[in-house]
């Protein structure tokens, strides 16, 4: 990273920008360089350095996965503007979704009913004892309103998707392999009755072919399905986007279990992930 520090941020928070200008409490502005994206995760790493430049202190790192509903939050931010502002509520709920206009649903997002307004994304969650435990993202409102129900990128998220914007700028997910399509998956659990991910396709020479997984084919009376996923690592995975956020939640390398349904038998398999596109 050579001299300055990283920061994380949302990247709809810098999209589109073509310079960033970061200040700090004291009240000193510092130009950002941007270091990398994840459009997935709505998350921007921006660098802050350059002459009089001193890093603040750090902030505590908390986890997000034992959080427990009713927990005292913190939401800090600049809500419309209003500077240094700092927000209490509860933690609500883990593992939501939220549309995101970049691609696929945001998944495994943390849900809470302190006021996530404009001014307030990028800016940290704290846990009652002041550690960082999510990256405040947007407010769910049709109507436009504050209704309660904030979300933050959880900081165990953060902590796998960071240190690789900040080596490689970009993030690369784990795969299979396979490929799938929600809206043909859709039709295939209708007509089969089995609930799961239908593969359509297997990348030949991938982690899911040597594995031995079999993809859909076309037959005169239509399309005779081959694997099915219904599970990884015992969680169940009903849509395409299910199966993306499990895997989401490992690294390239690691190994995982499928369980299959192939001709209304169960099995299951393990391969390792394989970087995706």
């Amino acid at each position: 990273m050579g001299r300055g520090r990283p920061y994380c941020t949302n990247f709809h928070v810098i999209e589109g920008a073509s310079e960033a200008q970061i200040q700090l409490a004291d009240g000193r502005q510092f130009s950002a360089t941007l270091v990398g994206v994840s459009l997935q995760h709505d998350l921007a790493v921006l660098k802050i350095g350059g002459a009089g430049f001193t890093a603040p202190a750090r902030v505590p790192i908390g986890t997000s996965s034992d959080l427990q509903v009713g927990q005292n939050v913190v939401a800090i931010g600049n809500p419309f503007g209003l500077d240094w502002t700092l927000i209490k509520g509860i933690f609500s709920a883990l593992d939501r979704p939220l549309p995101n206009e970049n691609g696929p649903d945001i998944r495994h997002l943390i849900q809470t009913d302190a006021a996530i307004n404009p001014g307030n994304s990028g800016g940290p969650l704290l846990d009652s004892a002041g550690r960082l435990i999510g990256i405040n993202t947007a407010i769910y409102s049709p109507s436009g309103a504050s209704a309660g129900i904030g979300s933050a990128e959880p900081v165990d998220t953060a902590m796998r998707v960071v240190p690789q914007l900040i080596s490689e700028w970009r993030y690369t997910r784990p795969s299979l392999g396979v490929e799938s399509d929600d809206d043909i998956n859709d039709r295939l659990k209708r007509t089969s009755g089995v609930d799961g991910v239908f593969i359509l396709r297997v990348d030949p020479g991938s982690s899911a072919d040597r594995a031995g997984l079999v993809a859909a084919r076309r037959t005169r009376r239509g399309v005779a399905p081959g694997d099915i996923v219904t599970a990884l690592n015992g969680k169940p995975v009903s849509r395409v986007g299910d199966l993306l956020a499990r895997l989401d939640d490992f690294r390239v390398g690691q190994g995982v279990e499928l369980t299959l349904m192939r001709g209304g038998e169960e099995r299951t398999v393990r391969l390792e992930l394989e970087p995706g596109s």
